[in-house]
């Protein structure tokens, strides 16, 4: 049986807080942040703006519980899964970027650019966190 490796306390910490974050946001999708939310979501999305913000609220809280219970190789799979999901929302953060719309106190372009930047920062926490980066790396080294 391959060796199992164990995430740091440091690594243990960014998904706890990584995770609370996820429900907490998933549950603003749902009620207090609901509007603001809703004016991301891009035009080109198929689906009414505000069933769009319900679903990934529902899958925000989904994923922030997922990284909080899993363990394991199930664990490195959500880091990856999670860190494709900050991927496919990222459309949402250009599009409140290149239409000028204010939302979550980002009100001046300057602070809308300076978000895009963060976006990539919460993939790598995804990836950190659950162990997911290690495991990655160790399949691309060679083998001895």
């Amino acid at each position: 049986m391959p060796h199992q490796p164990h995430t740091t306390t440091l690594q243990n910490v960014a998904r706890g807080l990584l995770g609370t974050f996820m429900v907490v946001a998933g549950t603003g999708h749902l009620t207090f942040a609901r509007q603001d939310f809703q004016a991301q979501v891009p035009d080109f999305v198929p689906l009414d703006k505000d069933t769009t913000v319900l679903a990934s609220g529902v899958v925000e809280i989904a994923l922030g519980l997922a990284l909080l219970l899993l363990k394991g190789k199930n664990r490195r799979r959500m880091g990856i899964g999670l860190a494709a999901f900050y991927a496919a929302v990222f459309p949402g953060n250009v599009h409140q970027y290149t239409h000028h719309i204010s939302a979550f106190g980002l009100d001046t372009d300057a602070k809308r650019l300076a978000r895009l930047f963060f976006q990539p920062v919460l993939m790598g926490a995804a990836l950190y966190s659950t162990g997911a980066l290690t495991a990655l790396q160790r399949k691309k080294a060679p083998r001895k």
